[in-house]
């Protein structure tokens, strides 16, 4: 019998064990769709604006019903044309062990010699959302000087190697001697620990000149120091806001009347804007990680038992680089 997690109740605040429960499922098969065996599900931050019930760019968790999230797996059982039992495939139907999914919302994965794993990591969703934001919502260039924050996490530490295998000073955001040592092995310039003070004064030590760039998972003081020492016509590519998911007002913006002063750009973006331009990111992405020049760490969680911990541990700081789950 497959299980899922399912969303019992909605969090106020800081999700609890409680909001959760792991349920017997039995999809049915039918035409047109394929049986999936997860290998590993992914827990990210944005999963938490779900849990509201709020209106947004996808609709949010329904009440006692499985959860979903990226996910990939083996095809166990097809009644589609073009998946065959072995294929390995990637799918939005995660929080669960056993999958049955529309061929069309199926993406077989290429055979670039990577761990399965990577296609949720710097293959996927999260090396994606840190090629696209970099390059498109925020026109990195060559040159330019870029702040990240949350660097030591998923999407974080993507961006700091693209941006150096491209040619950019960078400086991360991160929290803690560990975290901050492990931004450094990376390739970033200069690393912040945002425990140890200050982020204003900081970043302006950091960045004396000021930054073009700044890539935002966090939002709150990180953002209000990205608008303190940002340079004319600075563009922010806003990714997340960590900080305020589990609070019910911003806690930010001291200093967004420099968006007017500095001509400032800033784009909200989604990863799934940019779905046309996969096979340009595949190739990229995968031509860095064979050269080495973007790596993965990534924190495993084992067993579908643990996925509400694991998820709960991204806003306490539990993971260096992806959280996944391994089933």
């Amino acid at each position: 019998m497959a299980r899922a997690w399912h969303l019992m109740s909605r969090p106020q605040g800081m999700p609890t064990a409680e909001n959760f429960a792991l349920k017997d499922i039995a999809p049915e098969l039918g035409d047109g769709m394929v049986r999936v065996k997860n290998s590993f599900v992914s827990v990210d931050p944005y999963m938490r604006g779900r849990m509201n019930d709020v209106k947004s760019y996808v609709p949010p968790f329904a009440i006692d019903a499985p959860m979903e999230g990226g996910a990939v797996g083996e095809v166990i059982e097809s009644r589609a044309a073009g998946f065959a039992v072995g294929d390995k495939v990637m799918h939005m139907l995660g929080w669960r062990d056993e999958a049955v999914v529309p061929a069309a919302a199926l993406n077989k994965l290429p055979e670039l010699g990577v761990p399965i794993e990577d296609f949720l990591g710097n293959l996927g969703l999260t090396g994606g959302t840190a090629y696209f934001g970099l390059f498109d919502a925020a026109s990195a260039k060559p040159g330019d000087v870029v702040f990240v924050s949350a660097a030591g996490g998923a999407v974080g530490s993507a961006v700091v190697q693209i941006a150096k295998a491209r040619g950019m000073t960078v400086i991360g955001s991160a929290g803690g001697p560990e975290k901050c040592e492990f931004v450094k092995s990376l390739g970033a310039d200069k690393v912040i620990d945002y425990k140890a003070g200050s982020l204003v004064k900081q970043l302006g030590e950091a960045a004396p000149n000021g930054i073009d760039v700044y890539f935002d998972n966090v939002g709150g003081d990180h953002l209000d120091a990205a608008f303190a020492h940002a340079n004319k016509d600075a563009r922010f590519a806003i990714c997340g806001m960590i900080a305020n998911y589990n609070k019910g007002e911003p806690t930010c913006f001291r200093f967004i009347m420099r968006i007017i002063a500095m001509r400032i750009r800033v784009q909200g973006f989604i990863y799934t804007d940019y779905a046309a331009q996969f096979p340009k990111f595949y190739e990229e992405m995968g031509g860095w990680i064979a050269a080495g020049k973007v790596k993965s760490r990534d924190t495993i969680v084992d067993g579908l038992e643990q996925q509400p911990e694991a998820f709960m541990g991204l806003f306490t700081g539990k993971n260096t680089g992806k959280m996944l789950v391994r089933l």
